[in-house]
């Protein structure tokens, strides 16, 4: 059982591991999460969070504190590469794995915890979740280790035999450190849960067995030295910031241009649980037809569907949201493994067979879609073709097909090779092929040009109108974010070491705005790309004055 656990945390390493180092920084919500973690590291002020000079109050310590640890542990400082930030988030996708494997044994056996965690390794959500330092890919280690002590405390109040004195203590910490990461994320999907099950219920008191008194104390304790200290630090602006602007904004309006209609979810679910949405969508059908009858099902259905629903309601949308709430399908999976083939194959209603008809046709496009893009991306962006484009769109392809059951019920051995199959692919897309086009990382190759060209060791650079952070990561945190007004009084400041980034069609305006002293522009090199941000094919030149 043990052997499991070990055999699953590694396959994840494995499955996240291609690319962490060679994508580049992605902007936009990566570059600010690691730049502020950099900033953090620079000054030694490990409680206030910043960008550049603004602050950024939009979420809690937690994961910036865990990507300054990581950055220490690697000797590099401020100088750390992008790599060694996103380890955190590999660690959290694996821990997130584990938790689902030991989850599903204690609920449905060792081959329900290892098919569960099959499928929470390799499917498309966490297989680029772990590759971008953020919050959630450790957030959801966070919940899936609350909700898997949960899932324990309430099966044992059901056959009414004693809880484990360790579960409390999980559900708790796990609470507290998710809080810490992002805010409320992770209590609130422990109260629907619970608040589904006692609607079907009608009992709450199996929760007491949770020691909440002492429970709420760990949580406490967890959480708030840093909330008086920020709030000491920041004169209660932490507070508006995060829980007045940010949060309250995503529940009342669509926030950031992320607001879209109810279904968002439904419609890109094949995608983000691609390879396994078919299969999970099977498993799920025939636990709705048994439900009332096992508890077990009960909590996965409750796990999964009331976190959906809200987040599907909430006018603020992105696709890493629901997140937290794919675990529960995952158990699902592992169980119908447990049950004779001709009970885990039995018809479905004639509304469940169109559900699973439409997610099958999901997974077609998906994988013929992913093969497209491994193909059609060289080309299109790039210019060229990859040779890598060729196993990695066979992958697709083969990984597509097996994920396209003839039955519900999947064997472990198959589920295995669809997970193995995913990785194959996600590990050529965003390890090869992805940083392979080069027109759309604008900022590597800025800094590429700033470094070839920069006339002194104190050199900063002004940019304009290229405002992505992640060029402030890779650049530096001096690096001034301007019009190209500002960019001519940044080179005039400091005429002998100053550099400055502008449109080459703002090329002249530049040298209108120098020669008022005297002064004019040379152009170092030339940067051409796509701002895959905004959509905006650039041109830039790099420009010193001329001496």
């Amino acid at each position: 059982m043990n052997r499991n656990y070990l055999l699953l945390f590694l396959f994840s390493i494995l499955m996240t591991v291609s690319g962490l180092a060679s994508l580049p920084p992605i902007d936009r919500d990566e570059s600010r999460f690691v730049q502020s973690t950099k900033q953090m590291v620079e000054t030694g002020d490990y409680i206030d969070i910043r960008l550049q000079d603004v602050t950024r109050y939009k979420k809690p310590i937690g994961i910036y504190w865990l990507q300054s640890a990581a950055v220490a542990l690697s000797g590099e400082g401020a100088e750390a590469p992008i790599w060694v930030y996103r380890l955190v988030s590999m660690l959290g996708i694996a821990l997130a794995v584990v938790s689902i494997g030991w989850t599903g044994t204690k609920l449905f056996g060792a081959n329900a915890g290892l098919a569960a965690g099959l499928m929470m390794a390799a499917i498309f959500a966490t297989a680029f979740e772990g590759r971008d330092a953020k919050t959630d890919a450790m957030l959801l280690a966070c919940c899936v280790a609350a909700q898997g002590a949960l899932a324990q405390v309430y099966l044992a109040a059901r056959r009414k035999e004693p809880v484990a004195g360790h579960l409390p203590w999980i559900f708790w910490i796990a609470q507290g450190l998710g809080i810490l990461i992002k805010g409320p994320v992770a209590p609130l999907l422990s109260l629907l849960t619970a608040g589904a099950l006692f609607a079907f219920e009608r009992d709450w008191r199996w929760l007491l067995k949770l020691k909440l008194v002492r429970g709420v104390a760990i949580v406490l304790v967890i959480v708030l030295p840093w909330i008086i200290l920020i709030s000491w630090k920041s004169g209660g602006a932490f507070f508006q910031e995060a829980v007045g602007k940010d949060m309250l904004n995503k529940v009342a309006q669509g926030e950031e241009s992320h607001g879209l209609p109810p279904g968002f979810y439904m419609l890109t679910y094949s995608l983000f649980m691609w390879p396994f949405g078919l299969i999970a969508v099977g498993a799920g059908l025939q636990a709705i037809n048994r439900f009332w009858d096992d508890p077990r099902l009960r909590f996965c259905l409750a796990w999964y569907i009331p976190f959906w629903l809200v987040f599907e309601a909430i006018p603020t949308k992105l696709p890493h949201y629901v997140l937290p709430a794919y675990p529960g399908m995952a158990l699902l999976i592992g169980w119908l493994l447990t049950l004779p083939e001709d009970k885990a194959n039995a018809p479905l209603k004639r509304w469940q067979n169109w559900l699973w008809w439409s997610t099958a046709f999901g997974v077609v496009v998906v994988s013929i879609g992913l093969a497209a893009v491994c193909i059609g991306a060289p080309l299109y962006l790039a210019k060229a073709f990859s040779w890598w484009s060729i196993p990695a769109a066979i992958a697709a392809l083969v990984t597509g097909y097996l994920s396209f059951p003839r039955q519900l019920q999947v064997p472990l051995e198959r589920i295995a090779a669809i997970a193995i199959g995913a990785g194959v692919t996600f590990s050529l897309l965003f390890g090869v092929i992805a940083p392979s086009l080069k027109p759309i990382w604008l900022s590597p190759a800025i800094r590429a040009a700033v470094d070839a060209n920069r006339p002194c060791d104190t050199t900063v650079l002004a940019s304009s109108p290229y405002h992505e952070p992640s060029l402030v990561f890779l650049v530096g945190t001096k690096t001034v974010l301007t019009d190209v007004d500002g960019v001519a009084k940044h080179l005039l400041a400091d005429p002998t070491c100053a550099l400055g980034l502008a449109l080459v069609k703002e090329e002249q305006k530049l040298n209108e705005l120098l020669a008022g002293q005297g002064k004019s522009a040379k152009r170092l090199t030339e940067i051409d790309g796509l701002n895959y941000s905004s959509g905006d094919k650039l041109a830039l030149g790099l420009y010193r004055v001329a001496q």
